[in-house]
């Protein structure tokens, strides 16, 4: 297998399971040093194990997106160690769900704090070293309710398209020094997530799709695939939907 990220460091926050942990393994696999976050001591020692199991070099660390502390820490571990990732996905992420009228304060900040402060966050501990390396590919994990909307996902759906936002405004600012910024909305996918809906919910869903199916984790992963590769050097600022055509903009 040709090994296009031979000597880059790839960071893919939320490698624990679903999407992140493929976006992982398509990266390692394909050649780069992949470094996958998860919020817990468990989680990042199953990613490293995980890792060593299929040959991928890398390891899990842990990084709670929204701690000050555990961010600093994240970014002091990165530093004595002497990585400096070239490729950043920033696919954490989480759901609090409820209508506006009922949404409590909690229920908004934290999904604005995981899901679109984290990308803040991380584009600052990473993008020096891209500036640095004249080299770099920020790749956003959006969602499909970022342009649909969805009844109970008011923080979900603001967070995702403030990420578009956020990746149009830095890819301006960064394209000169060779650093690509896109982002990836996904449509539903077969994930624990999804595996949890009743047989009813998920033929519901199905008859929503062009495609007729729910995508798969590998799918999206390809395509993160292409955006980091010298393949995409061109494309910045965009938002490629992985939707199966659920929703066509």
């Amino acid at each position: 297998m040709t090994q296009i990220f031979s000597g880059r460091i790839a960071l893919v926050t939320g490698a624990s399971r679903g999407i992140g942990k493929a976006i992982a393994r398509v990266l390692g696999t394909n050649g780069a040093y992949v470094i996958g976050t998860a919020t817990t001591e468990n989680g990042s020692q199953g990613i490293t194990k995980g890792f060593a199991e299929t040959g991928i070099n890398g390891q899990g660390l842990v990084l709670d997106v929204k701690d000050r502390t555990s961010r600093e820490k994240f970014a002091d571990l990165l530093s004595a160690a002497g990585h400096s990732p070239l490729i950043l996905v920033n696919n954490a992420g989480v759901t609090r769900d409820n209508l506006f009228l009922r949404m409590k304060e909690e229920e908004w900040s934290d999904v604005i704090a995981i899901n679109l402060d984290s990308v803040y966050h991380l584009c600052r501990i990473c993008l020096r070293g891209m500036v640095k390396a004249r080299f770099g590919r920020i790749i956003n994990i959006s969602s499909v309710v970022a342009f649909s909307g969805n009844p109970g996902q008011t923080n979900y759906a603001a967070a995702k398209a403030g990420m578009i936002g956020f990746t149009r405004s830095l890819a301006r600012e960064v394209g000169s020094r060779n650093i690509t910024v896109n982002t990836l909305a996904p449509g539903f996918i077969d994930t624990d997530m999804t595996a949890a809906l009743s047989e009813e919910q998920q033929t519901s869903l199905q008859e929503r799709i062009a495609l007729g199916r729910l995508g798969h984790v590998d799918e999206v992963a390809n395509t993160v695939k292409f955006l980091a590769s010298d393949d995409a050097s061109y494309i910045t600022g965009e938002t490629i939907n992985v939707n199966g055509g659920m929703y066509m903009v």
